[in-house]
């Protein structure tokens, strides 16, 4: 039978194990943080160093991270049945009908705000305004000369209009037929494919308006306009082009599975300015991503760190 000193201190301890299993911050409330959490990484560089940032940052706070391979609009599948654990960088703009069916049977969870100061809509090389005079109005694009100007062999007599990958979805044709604009969207290949062709125009003094989106590393590097966009027929994000929002989405166990990242990642945010910094080191100087990230926490714990001291109450 243990004497007093012994008892005490058994007390202590079991004070102890209960104050590890209910106090913030300990490592108790990591939950599962034998499982790894599996971000979704979508197809373009932004996504990446933000889905990188929050994942550096979870591995700080204890937790093993993986990063998966998703598509924009299939990523919803994998969120809603827990083969994914968080995607950071969704644009509300662009997530089909799969989002809200998703949301509405509580198999995802949007947890707000990224706080990425974005645009969005058509824009041109700044010499397109002496091919077609009267840009940014988009009246302009309909003048027979501008018409011409951006017609080629596969679109003719319509103009052509480069748009998003296909798996992104896209507005744009939607937006064409609504206002009976004589081009054709032809969707590109990927994100790099989009910057190479803006980038081979800008060379060549080529006509050019295509889709595009900031925060961007391009945007820095190429002198663009930005069509004042036709009227939209509804206002809905499927005839209409306005700045979108970007939130985070998790699956809907996430919270009670790894609550201390739960906590992180509803507090994390990204500037758009920084993030576009590490997309023209990852994109133009060919750095890599790991690295790029590793040196902006290293030099931004004042920025992080409430996010971590949040998470950990």
């Amino acid at each position: 039978m243990p004497n007093a000193k012994n008892r005490l201190r058994n007390a202590g301890i079991g004070l102890a194990l209960a104050l590890a299993a209910t106090t913030p911050g300990l490592s108790a409330d990591l939950g599962a943080k034998d499982e790894p959490i599996k971000l979704a990484m979508l197809e373009w560089t932004g996504a990446h160093v933000s889905t990188h940032i929050a994942g550096q940052l979870l591995q700080k706070l204890g937790y093993k991270v993986e990063y998966v391979t998703a598509g924009n609009f299939p990523q919803f599948s994998g969120l809603a049945d827990g083969s994914l654990s968080a995607s950071v960088e969704v644009w509300m703009n662009n997530v089909g009908d799969i989002y809200p069916k998703t949301l509405a049977a509580k198999q995802i969870e949007d947890i707000g705000k990224l706080d990425l100061k974005t645009r969005e809509g058509w824009i041109y090389p700044k010499y397109m305004e002496k091919v077609c005079p009267g840009l940014p109005d988009w009246t302009a694009l309909n003048k027979p000369e501008c018409i011409q100007a951006l017609s080629t062999p596969e679109t003719a007599p319509n103009a052509r209009f480069l748009d998003y990958p296909a798996d992104w979805g896209s507005r744009a044709a939607t937006i064409i037929a609504d206002n009976s604009m004589q081009y054709t969207a032809v969707p590109a290949g990927s994100e790099g494919a989009l910057v190479a062709e803006l980038e081979a125009a800008e060379a060549a003094k080529k006509p050019l308006v295509m889709m595009f989106w900031g925060p961007h590393y391009a945007l820095a590097e190429n002198d663009v306009g930005w069509v004042t966009m036709p009227p939209c027929k509804e206002q809905t994000n499927e005839h209409c082009i306005t700045p979108p929002d970007v939130d985070k989405i998790v699956w809907s166990g996430f919270g009670a599975k790894w609550p201390v990242a739960y906590a992180f990642l509803k507090a994390f945010k990204v500037d758009a300015g920084e993030q576009e910094k590490m997309m023209l080191a990852v994109d133009k100087q060919g750095k890599d991503l790991d690295a790029v990230v590793k040196e902006w926490i290293d030099k931004n714990e004042t920025v992080w760190k409430p996010w971590v001291d949040a998470a950990k109450g």
